[in-house]
């Protein structure tokens, strides 16, 4: 028979993690001394080791308790469920690494304030409200034909570009104008680029910059600004 101070020394464990699991009947001592100590048997010490295995898998400890308590709730099913919890993690992280890329890049291109990069974030997660899992799927997919070099030459690209417009547009150049048709080609061919010619993926964008002024504002532009590009196109087409 073990006292918890010894069975603590040997697993590492702390006495307050015992505790915890004597207080939620995951492992009961199977007797006391006659001063009230707890003792733990051969049995107790085999199901404290089962704990430990199943917690390194990534358990819960009511998962761990079904599993050893519940002949009905099958390791194979604990286990099924824990991988399944682990891939919406791991895509949970590599969703975040992507956003982490993404910041990178347009601070790199922009040298933004934190004021803007919280506006760059409130943008992205608008973002993700316009796009359907399936579009946000083909976008993934879309930037990884592209390539990152690419992407980058894009990012730089378009401030330029703005810059570019607003000019003529401060000027008074008309859309019709050859200048202006010329950006407005080149604004629609870097918008082709991102969307890939998914006409659904330019709806949502359309819509994203329509309703979200935070979204405009990130990308460099107004709606008054919008409407000129647009007046430019129509003439092209």
């Amino acid at each position: 028979m073990w006292k918890i101070g010894e069975l603590s020394a040997a697993t590492d464990l702390t006495v307050r993690t015992l505790h915890h699991y004597h207080e939620i009947g995951l492992l009961e001592p199977s007797a006391r001394t006659t001063a009230g100590y707890r003792l733990y048997s051969g049995e107790d010490i085999a199901r404290l080791h089962r704990i430990v295995a199943l917690r390194q898998l990534g358990l819960s400890l009511e998962e761990v308790r079904e599993c050893l308590d519940r002949p009905e709730y099958s390791l194979e099913r604990v286990l099924a469920l824990r991988t399944e919890r682990l891939r919406q993690e791991i895509a949970g992280k590599q969703d975040l690494l992507e956003r982490l890329e993404q910041l990178g890049a347009h601070l790199r291109a922009n040298e933004a304030t934190a004021d803007e990069l919280i506006q760059t974030i409130e943008a992205m997660n608008m973002f993700e409200k316009y796009y359907t899992p399936e579009q946000l799927e083909y976008l993934r997919k879309r930037r990884e034909e592209i390539g990152e070099e690419r992407i980058q030459e894009v990012e730089a690209e378009w401030p330029k570009l703005i810059s570019e417009v607003k000019a003529e547009k401060d000027k008074g150049t008309l859309p019709s104008d050859p200048r202006m048709q010329e950006l407005a080609r080149r604004w629609k061919s870097l918008v082709e680029e991102f969307t890939g010619g998914d006409a659904g993926v330019r709806q949502s964008l359309n819509r994203l910059y329509q309703d979200q002024p935070a979204a405009q504002q990130w990308a460099g532009f107004d709606p008054e600004l919008m409407a000129y590009v647009g007046e430019a196109m129509k003439h092209g087409a």
